[in-house]
This record gives C-alpha cells, structure tokens and sequence, in this order.
C-alpha cells in the first residue's frame, strides 16, 4: 500500500471527518508533496465514498445567500470551505496503478503503451489539484468563489479547424456518410498509422501517464464510453469536468472504450509537409480504428469538440436515427424542456440561465427516443469581460475544481493571481470548465422529455430580424441549416461594419454528415412531438449597429418568457407575416412595447429598413444556394423572397 507519510496523510484528510485537517495544510499555503513514484507503492484501488458526483439541488441550507455575502467581503481563501461541500469527495473512482504491470491494469496495454510504470486513473478532484501543483503546470488563481487552478494553452488558445482530419477508409461506413471537404479534411490510413505510432512511442518514454475512463451522453441508451490518454494532470481535470463521470468504481468494471484519444500535445508532426497536413498541429481521428491522436496543440477544447464530432456521426447512423445538438437546455417544473440554438454572442448560456427553471446543459445535447440529455458532465464558458452582475452563475462557479484557461492572472489589494476577465491580451477566448454541479440551479438527472420548444437565436447587428418570430416546420429547417448570426466591430481584428455569418446547424465546425441529415432529423422530432420552432433576435432594433440600439436583455427574456410560459399557444394571439421573410410576428407580447415586435416600426425611415432587409434576405439566399438539390426536400423555397 501506500509508503509515504505525505500520501498517508492524504488518504488520512480526505476521510471522514479529515477534510478540515487538509483544508489548513493548503490555507498555510504548505508545499504539496509530488504523487508517490512506483518504488513507492505497488497499486491503490480506491474505495468509493459515500454519494453520487451529482451535487444536491439546493445547497442553500448549509451555505444562506447572506451568510456568504458576508464571507464574500471578507476572504482572503477560498469561500467554499471543502467541510462545507458534501458533493467535492463524493466522486471517486480513482485508482493508481504502479510497476511492471500498469499499464496492462489500467487498459492502455493494448494500444501498445507499456512504458509508464505509474498510471493515475480517473483522479479526484483534490488529487489532481495536488499533481498541477506539484508538476508546476500552472498557477493557483485567487478567484472571488475560491481558489482555481490556471493553465496557459501556449499560441493555441483556441481549437485549430486547419489541423482537424478524419481518417478517409476507402470502401467503410465513414468513407459513404462523412460531408467530406473544408470541415471534415480527410487523410490516409498510412499518415494515421505513423502518426499513432509516433504517439505511442512517445507515452513509452515517459514514467506515468493519466487516464480518463468516462462517459459521453447522460442516457445510458445512447450515450458512448470515452477513454482519454494524457500526459499531463490539468488534462485529466479538463475531460473530468467535460464528460460524464463515473460514480464508483464498479462503474468502470469491465470498461471497454468505443473511442480513445491519445493526447500527445507537446509533440508536433514534423513531417506535415510529407502526409499532406496543413501544418504541425494534428489532430486525428480514425473512426474505424476507433482512435484518435492530437498533436502540437495544448487547448483543452480539442478534447471535447473532437468527440462532439463524432457524437455528430454516431447518433444519426443509429437505428433509429438520433439527433445531436449544438444547443443548451433547460427544463421547468412541470417536466417542459426547451432547446437554445445559437452562435457564439447570441445569448444561448444567458438565455438558458433561468432561475424559473433548471438547466440540463449549455452545450452539447442529443434527442433520442426518450427525450433530451446533455452530452456532457461539465460547461466550457467563455470568460470574457466576465463579471457576477452580467454571468452570476458563471462568475459564481470559478472555484475550486473549475479550471481556468488562457485567462490574465495580476496582482491585486495584497492577493496574487487575481483573475482579470477583461484583459484580454492573452486572447479574447479565456475559458473557464466547471463541472455542471457548479451551477446551484441544474438539473441532477442531465436528462429531460421531448422539447415543446425550439428556439433560434440570432444577434442581427443589421437591425433586420424581430425580436421574435414564429417558424412552420419548414421555415424551421431552412432557418436551422442557415444558421444566421452576425458579427460587429470589434468582435474580430478588421470588422468595421457588421459582416453576416452562417454555420449550418449552428454548429458547422463539428458537423460529421450532410447538414440536410440534421435538419431532416429535426424536422421528424419537430412533426412528431408537435414542437414549436421559434426566431428569437438579440441583437439590434430601430437601425443597424452604429445607428440603432441592442434589444434590452429584459426584451429577450419577455420573448422567451412567452414562448416557454405558453403565452402565445392560444387562439387570441394576433399574427403578422412578414411579407419577405414569411415568418409570423405576435401583435403583442407582456413587457414588451408592440412597436418592437415589429422591426420596421423602429426605423426613423422605414424606407431604408425595406431595403435593408431586402439585403439581408439576399445573403440568407445566397448562402443557401449550396443545398439546393440536397437532401430528401429542397427547403429553398421556404427561404425570403427576394
């Protein structure tokens, strides 16, 4: 067992009634001993603790808003004392295994890593606190809610779309199904095969490795076993708070990956050139071998968007199809779920913020024949000038256990690695990953019946689009493989004016089949379960960016209001069709100034609003040219008219 009093008196703390006694040690600000070598010990199985990963629904009770606010003012540690957080050491399915013999133990064997003599399976949270520090992979910031682990991802602070392949397997499944092109770059077999040999050869120099065994999906029908190879602690924390975890050991027992990524981040491919690759930056996924490899990028995203892809091709090759989401998702208190899709900048994770109901995910989801569920265990927030009056629940989860990325750590009122969310010298897209207990109003089950209502959201910096609108079934799928958004000055380096932006599906990037295979996925859930499709606009009324006004966040959540609150479902609702966009504009909605509903009304010259949307309705129909002719119907004709 275990040798070392340091590791003894880890076990020892982390115990029943020894949480206290670990908590002084870190608030002394005492140095963390490194994890114990494979002289030290031969093999550790963790025993689970009592309880579920899951954090209860309301902790309210043993931590009162007032009580808090007082210790908020006056900490200089953490806020949220490790005594005092019953759901921290309820996750644990931890195990060490060490010798001859670990990598065999711990399941990595037969991708042909035996070199490490030390794996560090599926570490709690506090343990993988101890080995960031103890490896010197970042700092320790001085977050408000607590203390939380900081890396720097180096020059790529974001994913790398360049550098993303898929394995083209002449004559398999993939080779027929994938939307091969821009998105889904495809290699050879001969390149995948040196490159995960390189990667395996590179795990057989080093002495330990950490393992991640998890889950991606929260039903147990659909969801996919993950396995994770890294070589560093922080990248274990990253997938622990990103995917689903196991709650006790006997979770894993009989563990059998359906896809495994070996993460050799610090390794590059200098021989691009020659495999045909953009640069030497890979990240590589063979879907017949079940197998990818990343390369020469540090960003923890890779790690959960390479598997969102997949989730992408998986779920709609099932039998029955299903349908994965780039969404949030919520759920009131009489079981009604509801979808957010939406670009970066659109509102998705305020939107789906709602303290009259509970939130399933802000990310990632599938629909299956039961229902909705999150693909995830975890979110991934933006940080950007980020503070608790606009993203309470984000600023409240940076704590212990979240994990910060790439975001400014500075000096400030006597406390070192203050984070600074709004320097963004670094990058604009400082992260932060948490795990979705985090958040005081989640959802436990992660699971919820079919949605009664699918939202669109759009920040139309043209000042063109209404605040709502509500979409037929058609309308729906050709407003879903559009996926309109727009940029303005200063979201992006050279953009002086808004620039119109389409993703299909609101999610391109990760999208493994034709978009039309998602829409008509959709379309059958919609038509099936007598789901609403709606046009929700965040962005701008009564001129474009520069001349009119973005809509008040109050004017955005009394839309939503109405449509999950089925203030609009009733005969009495009064109607308007736009006569370009042929969608359907309520006359009046609760807290709203009916002038609004109606964009043209807002313009000084309702002349040049024509116009302008005679624009915008070009750009919609000029992106929707290239699927035309695809898919079982040709949604080009639900489109403007123009």
């Amino acid at each position: 067992m275990l040798a070392t009093p340091s590791r003894i008196f880890l076990r020892t703390a982390t115990g029943i009634g020894g949480k206290t006694a670990l908590k002084a040690v870190v608030a002394r600000g005492a140095s963390i001993p490194a994890a114990p070598s494979a002289r030290e010990h031969s093999s550790v199985a963790r025993t689970p603790t009592k309880g579920s990963h899951r954090r209860p629904r309301n902790l309210h009770h043993l931590r009162p808003r007032q009580q808090r606010a007082t210790v908020e003012v006056k900490r200089t540690k953490s806020a949220l004392p490790l005594e005092e957080d019953p759901i921290r050491g309820g996750y644990d399915s931890s195990a060490i295994y060490a010798g001859p013999a670990a990598c065999d133990r711990a399941g990595i064997a037969g991708l042909g890593v035996t070199g490490p003599t030390t794996i560090y399976k599926n570490q709690t949270f506090e343990e993988l606190h101890r080995h960031e520090v103890a490896n010197g992979e970042g700092e320790v910031a001085s977050a408000e809610y607590g203390d939380t682990f900081a890396v720097d991802t180096g020059k790529f602070t974001g994913r790398s779309p360049g550098d993303k392949w898929l394995v083209k397997n002449v004559g398999s499944e993939s080779d027929a199904n994938v939307d091969w092109g821009n998105v889904n770059q495809a290699t050879t077999p001969e390149v995948f095969d040196e490159l995960y040999e390189k990667a395996v050869n590179y795990f057989n120099t080093k002495d330990k490795a950490y393992v991640f065994d998890g889950f991606c999906g929260a039903n147990p029908k659909s969801r996919r076993k993950i396995r994770f190879v890294h070589e560093m602690a922080w990248q274990q924390h990253f997938v622990a708070n990103m995917f689903i975890r196991a709650d006790s050991p006997s979770e894993l027992e009989g563990f059998e990956p359906d896809f495994t990524v070996i993460n050799a981040c610090s390794q590059v491919d200098e021989d691009w050139e020659r495999h045909g690759l953009n640069s030497e930056v890979a990240v590589v996924f063979n879907v017949e071998k079940k197998t990818a490899v990343i390369f020469g990028t540090w960003y923890g995203g890779e790690n959960k968007k390479g598997i969102f892809s997949l989730m992408n091709y998986w779920l709609p090759m099932q039998d029955p199809p299903q349908f994965p989401m780039h969404c949030s998702a919520n759920v009131g208190k009489e079981g009604d779920s509801a979808l957010f899709f939406g670009l970066s900048g659109t509102g998705k994770t305020t939107l789906s913020a709602d303290p009259h109901r509970a939130l399933i995910g802000d990310d990632e989801h599938g629909w299956d024949c039961d229902g909705i569920f999150n693909f995830e265990g975890g979110c991934y927030a933006k940080t950007i000038n980020l503070s608790e009056k606009t993203e309470p629940d984000i600023y409240r989860a940076i704590r212990k256990d979240a994990m910060l990325e790439n975001v400014a750590l500075k000096d400030k009122d006597g406390m070192k690695n203050v984070p600074d969310y709004f320097d963004t010298t670094k990058t604009e897209n400082g992260r932060v990953s948490y795990p979705i207990f985090h958040i005081d109003n989640y959802h436990e089950p992660q699971t919820a019946g079919h949605p009664k209502n699918i939202i669109f959201l759009s920040c139309d910096a043209f000042g063109v689009l209404p605040p709502i609108a509500r979409l037929t079934p058609e309308q729906a799928m050709y407003h879903f493989i559009s996926g309109y958004t727009a940029k303005v000055a200063g979201t992006e380096r050279g953009i002086t004016e808004p620039v119109a932006t389409f993703s299909a599906c609101f999610g391109a990037a990760f999208l493994t089949l034709h978009p039309t295979r998602y829409a008509e996925l959709l379309k059958e859930k919609l038509e099936k379960h007598d789901a609403h499709a709606w046009i929700v606009n965040s962005g701008w009324s009564g001129g474009p960016y520069g001349v009119g006004e973005r809509m008040s966040i109050k004017t955005t959540r009394s839309c939503v209001n109405a449509i999950l609150d089925g203030d609009l479902d009733g005969p009495e609702t009064k109607w308007e069709t736009d006569p370009v966009f042929g969608w359907q504009l309520p006359a009046s909605i609760s807290d709203v100034d009916s002038k609004v509903l109606k964009p043209r009304n807002t313009w000084p010259d309702p002349k040049e609003y024509d116009e302008a949307e005679k624009k915008l309705a070009a750009m919609y129909v000029k992106n929707f040219e290239k699927y035309a002719g695809k898919g079982d119907v040709d949604y080009t004709q639900y489109g403007p008219k123009v």
